[in-house]
């Protein structure tokens, strides 16, 4: 078209358009807000034409661009009724750019140098550039109204009411909801007067009642909530004049903010960005500074920020800087100090810039009232209104989802346009989830509920394309104008006037929400052919809720994630292929990506945030195995910590928990909630445990927390930590507890609670029935409940109705405890507390501590504590108690009869009265605890003491004190224990109150330690201990100040606690504990003086026996000691003396040493150090038996030995002497040798550690003959400086001498060997490590001559095990006498020979000897050596050798010269094949041979046949070992021919052969001539039932047998049946081993028909044996007299130990290692061990023994003279339990070691135990001490 024409035509159009618009002037005007926002349109509507001004308002769009126009005329095409024919040219001429004219026609207005419409406030100036001008401040004031006036104007302008589109649906409601406002608990200003935590309206979010209150306002709301709504109401209320507070308003939006890349002033903000003044922008400016507290800034969308703050310290108006800086300077007042701010964000990281001190208030948009009043506004036609209100009340999700306001709009649109011609229910059917409420609403939007695809699908890429570039702002250039159209048509765009910078507007658009253009990018991410699947899935991913600003770009994909999931549902199937112009299988595969990729996410370890996004993704996409796929992979303890949560947050998460199997912790904690939140809980049966710490939850909250906690029945924990809740909230929180039958803890610490609530939270705690503590302390408040089987609500009801009695009788079971800490309780408040515990259940604990009772409050709960059925403890320390208060205290406790111990300590603010059970409780105690209990003398126990214990320490009393003190006990029945310690009694208060003890009846500790006293009192204290029946130990120190007076506390206990078991052992030990208790006097840390100790022991002979003195001074002198004792005579009871920490002088020595003649009675003297003396006396009973003298480290030298043994030998019959760690030396040792004569000595004598060389070794040797009842004699001159000599009280015609690391050199040898010849008595030397070389050996064997007699040397070196067997027995060649018995062993280094003298030669060895010698050869002079040598040689034993070829030729050819021999012993040693043969063929010669073994030897299987050709011939052979010998089928042959010959043989040993059941068999028939067997060992073979049934055969043919091993040998219950029958006629077997078998219980029963009479050892370990089993064979067991050894270790023994009646004499071990034994068990099994006085050694290790198991093993500890070691390893037992264990053998035990490694006892407890005890072993190894030899 040429251009006349197109002007022409465009004339015409401009014409009909005008014409058109004449129709429509309401929706032109809304067209031109919607295009120019910035536009005054109020000149312009009052000109008189309407054609004109619609001319006017087209020029003004035509002038605005190109874009703009475009954009137009699509809206008219589109929204307006335009004819085709004008239609069709309006698009082709004004629809693109190329139909834009320069100019229009007549009549129109050109604008080309204007950018700016007429009506747009253009500044006249820019702001920062102009000079202050001199204005008066008239035209100052003058200039501030005006520019006032103009922001109001502009706001009005801005903010007003919007006006709907014609035939369109109101967009927005006419009437503004206002949502929940709520302040922030931590910031609500100090001076307001609401209640905190309830509602605030917008009047109230300014606070101007003080000036000291925050003027920075943060208002925190979710996406949705009316953040920005709210600052546009603000606005509009600040217009219309309502807040008439504020000057001036300013509203800034950040997301326009960002735009601002530049720097600015204030000025500029304030003018130059949002309203300049028409003139004097300098006055203006000064203005608002002088009136700052008039001016209100508000800063929308804070989250949304992207430039940081600068770091400048100080600002003025003039500095520029970035906005963020600005808004800073204005927060902390440093522009425009005194000015209100305000500023909207959504929850999260907040910049840095606010300042603390800014108050928070929460926005949580509308709660249920709120909606109705919404739907009422936005819903003109009523029943429509009431309609559309009962769809969303019968829909709980959609009524949910309207708390939202965003949402509420959505979901009114959407019914608007669905609820007519719909049924009930039907339109709310179709808005399951938000992303299907914004799909219904874009289908409301549209024309006949038709979308364009084209349309949508370009809006929806424009969303997505500004999202990825976080942008929410657009441009005409940005959008096609097409789609501007579209987004305006349906409402879904919004326009404004955007200023990127100072001069410089333009129209920017967005969607009319963030969520929306979330939405609208999830549509074309599931709807664009050109987004594929990987692209689609990269979109599903989860975000924080903590805003990070780390990076410059906003959190815009927030919600896309979730409307991906919305869309990924079926439901959304249809209008996406619609959408996508795609068919629906394309689609499926799309969602179906959405949908793999969540439950990819649903199984991973998420944050709290992100698991919330989640459930909000799963809940979207309606997918039921999604969610149960999520739900499941939740961890069983999920946390929520420290961001916000919302009703719908809520409801998401527990719509997901309602697809769980398995219970779940919720832990909410620094998580603010909207105060209907927990309406969301209701009925979620999943959550058993929830926190909601720091989670600033209102009242409002409380109440519908308190709804909807009965609705969770499975809670076991609910905890309000630090939630600043009131009093009245913790009162409703805690009336729900009846409702709650599986709470077990309810906790609202760090809350703020009065007296008053504390005592009705008491009253709460007396009267629910399942409540068992209440815990108040500081900041705690805890309550404790036992969970019920029955509903708790009608236990309640019943304990209402019929009061405390009935209450008690429900639930006998219950008891409370109430602990009431530091609550600022008084006397007053005591009494409210006594009248509720008088009516309550039984009490546990009643804890009063750190209240303010007085005297008065304590006497007050003493006097009740009789009534209040308290069973543990009554605290009431720290509550300012005083002297006077203690008496009345006392007085009031003395006549409680369950009270057990009173501790008052005032020093200390300490007041606690602990109870006994009461008389009908002890009735109902365990026999057991009673008889625990009566160990515990010395530890705390928790078990009830029978006696009250009164302690009054460190209260200030004195001797006056005593009588009123005195008084107040004497009404206290069977008082136990009494504590004075810490007083100001001085010595008249201890005499005094030593006069008035009798008065108090039979006390069982009296403690008067720090009291103030001098050494005065311990003679009236010594008269009193006398005195008194019931006093057994005094325990004196002066240094210290203590004084304890303590009784018999463990008879007492036992005759109080009532009867023992009903065992022997229990009456024994009630014998040995009251009986046989010695009293025990101690002194310590004092001056003894003769005259003292006179005093001292005359007073102490009227004491009753027996009796142990323990005295302690730093010295004592030589007359001190003579004094005592001289005084030992007069004192008969005296059992035990003793003087520790003394230093005495080295005379005392002599003074003991006489004493056994001064004294008698004297047993044992013990002097160590010269500082520790101890000295034992016999009773009147042991009046017979030896002394003992210990002098041990005294320094005893050689001056000291003739005095000494001259005093000793005064002593008729002196057992052991011990003189070790002295300085004796060589010379001292060899004048006692001259001395010992004199001493009459019976026993050993100890030297060790006396400094004695090799000399005193030899003179020993030497000096043997002349005493003649020496026995044996050890020296070790090594580490281990050992010295003993043993003497028996006869001669003995034969010697033992070991000498070990005596370092023996050349010429020592001589005169050892001279020594050897004179001590014809010596039968045996060992010379152990003493340095003794071989040709030293050589030399000593050479000169070593006897006239008769044997001497058995053993040679225990190193150089032995290196050694070859040649040169061992080339040593034996110079041997003087005749060897009879050669042994080598080269693991243990040791060579042993027996020399018999005088020499002989036997005639057969001469001429074998002789033959050879004619030979000539080393190898043949040998052998010709060692016949002569050897030829009487009877035995030969060898092990772990390496025979080499040399060595067995050697073999070969002196066994063919033994004819002697009797035994070879061949053992765990390597010969060749080749050797082998050499000592077979020697072997076979020895025809007289009766001992054979050549055990665990390295032969193979043709060794082996070698080795039994040999066995031929071997008739005489009485012992035969073969074990772990390779028995083929040929060898096996051969054994059994030769065993068929053997008719002597007594012992046959074949373990570990490979029998089987086949060898098994030949080998019976073989030894059915074998008659005169005694042992048969055939373990470890696998010879089964079968060949036990074989063994079985033949027993009865074997009437000797002593020893049957059968151990690990597969026999099952069958084989045992044959065995059991026949070796119950085996009368002699004294030995039966048959472990490891699978015999059974029925084998048992075999068995115990009738055990061998003379049995002594029984292994039956791992057998399968269970209680009826063992329980019959300890029947059989019982009273057997020769039984020595017991194992049924590792087997299933529970309740059904063996247990005896009669006992076993003999019985050396028992073994019951992994039997199952528990408590129950061991009762009877320690009253079986009594009765097995023999026994040495028990094993219990790795049992189910605990304390009380302990207990019992304790008791009879004393009782077991012989038992040597215990082993308890790997049970159960407490450090209790071992110190149970610790006092049994303090009382005599003469067990050596207790195992107990691996049981449940504290490291620190267990060596704090073993250092009391050090027999108490808890290492894993076993550390148990070697005793010395011989001991």
């Amino acid at each position: 078209m040429d251009p006349i024409s197109l002007q022409l035509s465009t004339k015409n159009l401009w014409g009909w358009l005008v014409r058109l618009l004449s129709q429509y002037p309401e929706w032109l005007n809304t067209k031109m807000k919607f295009f120019l926002p910035n536009m005054d349109l109020g000149s312009r509507n009052k000109a008189p034409d309407p054609t004109q001004m619609v001319i006017l308002q087209l020029s003004e769009l035509h002038a605005h661009g190109v874009d703009t126009w475009q954009a137009f005329i699509h809206c008219v095409c589109m929204e307006l009724d335009v004819p085709l024919d004008l239609e069709v040219p309006l698009l082709s001429t004004w629809g693109h750019e190329d139909g834009f004219p320069s100019q229009l026609g007549a009549g129109e207005e050109s604008q080309p140098e204007s950018q700016v419409p007429h009506g747009l406030k253009r500044p006249h100036q820019s702001c920062g550039s102009s000079p202050l001008l001199k204005q008066g401040k008239k035209q100052q004031l003058e200039l501030a109204k005006r520019y006032l006036q103009l922001l109001r104007t502009s706001a009005r302008q801005r903010y007003g009411k919007r006006t709907p589109g014609p035939g369109k649906p109101l967009a927005f409601p006419q009437a503004y909801v206002p949502p929940i406002l709520q302040w922030s608990r931590a910031t609500v200003p100090f001076d307001s007067q609401e209640e905190d935590g309830t509602d605030t309206s917008i009047q109230d979010l300014f606070n101007f009642r003080v000036n000291k209150s925050p003027r920075v306002t943060v208002l925190l709301g979710k996406a949705g909530m009316g953040k920005t709504t709210l600052a546009h109401r603000l606005c509009q209320k600040w217009a219309d004049g309502q807040l008439d507070r504020f000057q001036a308003l300013f509203l800034f939006e950040f997301r326009q903010l960002n735009l601002i890349t530049s720097l600015l002033t204030l000025p500029q903000l304030l003018f130059d960005l949002y309203l300049s003044p028409e003139a004097g922008p300098d006055a203006v400016l000064q203005y608002l500074k002088e009136n700052a507290n008039g001016v209100l800034l508000i800063f929308d969308g804070l989250d949304e920020v992207l430039h940081p703050c600068s770091s400048r310290e100080t600002a003025g108006p003039e500095d520029s800087g970035p906005v963020l800086t600005l808004f800073s300077d204005l927060c902390h007042g440093t522009l425009l100090p005194g000015c209100w701010v305000m500023t909207t964000s959504r929850p999260g990281k907040l910049p840095a810039c606010l300042p603390t001190e800014a108050a928070t208030v929460h926005m949580w948009g509308f709660d249920g009232p709120r909606v109705e009043e919404y739907v009422g506004h936005f819903f003109s036609d009523q029943p429509l209104q009431g309609a559309a209100l009962a769809e969303l009340q019968m829909n709980g999700h959609l009524w949910s989802m309207c708390a939202v306001p965003a949402l509420c709009q959505v979901a009114c649109l959407c019914l608007h346009s669905l609820l007519p011609g719909s049924s009930p229910g039907q339109s709310a059917a179709l808005l399951p989830t938000v992303t299907q409420s914004y799909m219904q609403m874009v289908l409301a939007l549209s024309t006949h509920k038709y979308v364009p695809p084209d349309s949508l699908l370009s809006l929806s890429e424009v969303a997505l394309r500004g999202l990825e570039a976080g942008k929410v702002i657009f441009f005409a250039g940005d959008i096609p104008p097409p789609t501007i159209a579209f987004g305006a048509a349906l409402g879904l765009l919004t326009s404004f006037c955007v200023c990127i910078g100072p001069k410089h507007q333009e129209t920017g658009y967005a969607f009319t929400h963030l969520s929306l253009q979330e939405f609208f990018a999830a549509l074309y991410l599931m709807a664009s052919p050109k987004v594929d699947k990987d692209t689609l899935t990269r979109h599903i991913t989860l975000h924080s809720r903590w805003v990070l600003r780390t990076k410059a770009r906003l959190g815009l994909l927030e919600h896309l994630p979730t409307f991906l999931a919305g869309l990924a549902s079926c439901t959304c199937r249809p209008f996406l292929s619609h959408l996508a112009q795609q068919h629906e299988a394309w689609v499926g595969t799309k969602q179906a990506a959405v949908t793999q990729a969540l439950g990819k996410l649903a199984t991973r370890r998420l944050t709290g945030p992100k698991i919330i996004e989640l459930c909000h993704c799963v809940g979207e996409s309606q997918e039921p195995e999604l969610a149960r796929l999520m739900a499941q992979s939740l961890p069983s303890q999920l946390c929520f910590h420290n961001f916000l949560m919302t009703h719908t947050d809520l409801a998401a998460l527990t719509n997901i928990l309602g697809h769980r199997d398995t219970p779940i912790h919720l832990d909410f904690e620094g998580c603010p909630l909207e105060p209907r939140c927990p309406e969301a809980l209701e009925g979620c049966g999943q959550i058993e445990n929830l926190r909601l710490t720091g989670s600033k939850i209102t009242a409002r909250g409380i109440s519908h927390l308190v709804q909807a906690l009965p609705l969770c029945p499975q809670l076991e924990e609910v905890s309000f930590q630090d939630n600043q809740l009131k009093d009245s909230e913790v009162l409703n929180i805690v009336e729900v507890l009846p409702c709650l039958p599986q709470l077990q803890k309810l906790d609202l610490s760090r809350n703020s609670v009065s007296v008053s609530t504390i005592l009705c939270l008491a009253k709460v705690a007396v009267t629910c029935p399942t409540v068992r503590m209440l815990q108040v302390r500081k900041a705690d408040l805890i309550f404790l409940l036992s969970p019920t089987k029955d509903t708790a609500v009608e236990q309640h009801g019943a304990a209402d109705q019929q009061g405390n009695a009935s209450q008690r009788e429900e639930a006998p079971s219950r008891s409370l405890t109430l602990r009431l800490q530091n609550c600022q309780l008084r006397a007053h408040d005591v009494e409210v507390l006594i009248a509720q515990l008088r009516n309550g259940p039984y009490l546990e604990d009643v804890d009063l501590s750190g209240n303010q009772l007085k005297d008065e409050g304590c006497l007050l709960m003493a006097e009740a504590a009789p009534h209040l059925h308290i069973a543990k403890k009554l605290d009431l320390s720290d509550n300012g108690l005083s002297v006077a208060g203690v008496h009345g205290v006392l007085s009031a406790v003395s006549t409680c009869r369950t009270a057990a111990e009173l501790h008052i300590s005032l020093l200390h603010k300490t007041a606690v009265l602990t109870f006994a059970p009461e008389p009908e409780e002890q009735e109902r105690l365990q026999d057991r605890a009673a008889f625990l209990d009566s160990f515990m003398s010395q530890m705390p126990s928790e078990l009830p003491l029978s006696s009250p214990r009164i302690r009054l320490t460190h209260c200030g009393l004195q001797a006056r004190h005593l009588e009123q003190l005195c008084k107040a006990l004497g009404g206290s029945c069977h008082l136990g224990h009494l504590d004075l310690s810490g007083n100001a009694l001085g010595d008249e208060g201890v005499a005094q109150l030593a006069q008035r003890l009798p008065g108090l009846g039979a006390l069982q500790s009296l403690n008067l330690s720090e009291n103030g006293s001098s050494q005065d009192v311990v003679f009236s204290l010594a008269q009193c201990f006398s005195a008194l029946q019931w006093a057994l130990h005094l325990d004196i120190s002066s240094r210290s100040q203590h004084i304890v007076l303590t009784g018999d506390r463990r008879g007492r206990d036992l005759l109080a606690g009532g009867s023992l078991p009903d065992s022997p052992a229990g009456a024994q030990f009630l014998d040995f504990g009251l009986h046989r208790i010695p009293r025990s006097f101690c002194l310590r840390e004092c001056q003894l003086e003769p005259l003292s100790l006179t005093r001292l022991c005359e007073t102490l002979e009227k004491c009753p026996g027996p009796l142990e003195v323990k005295l302690s001074c730093e010295v004592l002198s030589d007359q001190s000691l003579e004094t005592l004792l001289h005084h030992l005579p007069r004192l008969p009871q005296l059992s035990l003396l003793q003087l520790s920490q003394t230093r005495l002088s080295a005379n005392s020595l002599f003074l003991l040493a006489d004493l056994f003649s001064l004294c008698p009675r004297v047993q044992k003297v013990d002097l160590r150090s010269l500082h520790h003396v101890t000295l034992h006396f016999k009773s009147g009973k042991e009046q017979e038996g030896g002394c003992c003298v210990r002098f041990k480290g005294c320094d005893l030298g050689q001056e000291h030995v003739k005095p000494l043994c001259w005093l000793l030998s005064k002593c008729e019959d002196l057992s052991q002497l011990d003189l070790s760690a002295n300085v004796l030396g060589d010379d001292g040792f060899r004048c006692l040798l001259e001395c010992l004569p004199l001493v009459p000595i019976s026993g050993w004598l100890d030297l060790s550690h006396n400094s004695i060389s090799q000399e005193s070794a030899l003179c020993l040797v030497e000096t043997l003959p002349s005493y003649p009842r020496v026995r044996e004699a050890s020296v070790n001159l090594g580490s281990k400086q050992s010295f003993w000599i043993h003497f028996s009280r006869q001669e003995e015609a034969g010697k033992t001498l070991r000498l070990s690391e005596c370092h023996l050199k050349p010429e020592h040898v001589p005169r050892l060997a001279e020594g050897l010849h004179q001590a014809t008595q010596l039968t045996e030397l060992t010379l152990t490590q003493c340095c003794l070389e071989l040709e030293q050996l050589t030399v000593l064997l050479s000169l070593v001559r006897r006239p008769v007699g044997l001497l058995n040397l053993r040679v225990e070196e190193p150089w032995v095990g290196k050694a070859r067997l040649l040169t061992l027995l080339e040593v034996c060649t110079q041997a003087s006498g005749n060897i009879t018995e050669i042994s080598i062993s080269k693991t243990q280094q040791q060579l042993c020979i027996q020399l018999e003298f005088p020499s002989q030669e036997n005639p057969e060895a001469m001429a074998l000897r002789l033959a050879h010698c004619d030979l000539g050869t080393h190898h043949n002079l040998l052998v010709g050596q060692l016949t002569e040598t050897c030829a009487r040689l009877r035995q030969l034993s060898l092990s772990q050798v390496n025979l080499c070829d040399d060595s067995s030729l050697l073999l070969q050819s002196l066994l063919l010269s033994l004819s002697e021999l009797k035994k070879f012993r061949l053992t765990s040693s390597y010969v060749s094949s080749k050797g082998l043969e050499h000592l077979a063929s020697g072997l076979s010669h020895c025809h007289h041979l009766e001992e054979l073994d050549l055990s665990n030897n390295q032969f193979g299987e043709e060794d082996t046949k070698v080795l039994m050709e040999a066995l031929e011939g071997k008739c005489c052979l009485k012992r035969l070992d073969l074990s772990h010998l390779p028995l083929g089928s040929y060898s096996l042959a051969m054994l059994t021919q030769g065993l068929s010959h053997m008719t002597l043989l007594q012992s046959l040993r074949l373990s570990r052969n490979n029998l089987g059941d086949v060898g098994c068999c030949h080998l019976s028939e073989a030894l059915r001539a074998a008659t005169s067997l005694e042992e048969l060992g055939l373990s470890h073979n696998q010879i089964g039932d079968a060949g036990a049934q074989h063994v079985a055969a033949i027993l009865l043919g074997l009437p000797k047998l002593r020893k049957l091993d059968l151990s690990a040998n597969g026999i099952g219950p069958a084989g045992g049946a044959w065995l059991a029958e026949p070796l119950t006629l085996c009368r002699d077997l004294e030995e039966l081993m048959l472990g490891c078998n699978a015999l059974g219980d029925s084998t048992a029963l075999g068995l115990a028909r009738g055990l061998p009479q003379h049995l002594r050892v029984l292994h039956l370990p791992s057998s399968r044996l269970g209680p009826e089993g063992v329980l019959s064979l300890g029947q059989a067991l019982d009273g057997c007299p020769h039984v020595e050894e017991i194992s049924l270790a590792e087997n299933s023994l529970a309740g059904g130990v063996p247990h005896f009646c009669q006992g076993l004499p003999l019985l050396r071990q028992i073994d019951l290692v992994s039997c199952e034994i528990d408590n129950q068990t061991a009762k009877p099994l320690a009253a079986s061990f009594v009765l097995c006085p023999a026994l040495e050694e028990i094993l219990l290790s790795w049992n189910l023994l605990g304390d009380e198991a302990a207990a019992e093993l304790a008791q009879i500890l004393p009782q077991m003279g012989r038992l040597k070691r215990m082993d308890l390893e790997k049970n159960q037992i407490t450090a209790r339990g071992a110190w149970l264990l610790a006092e049994g053998l303090a009382q005599g035990s003469g067990i050596q070691v207790i195992r107990l490694w691996n049981n449940p006892i504290p490291a620190n407890m267990a060596q704090r135990l073993q250092s009391q005890e050090p027999r108490l072993d808890f290492a894993f190894f076993d550390n148990q001490a070697q005793t010395p030899w011989g001991t």
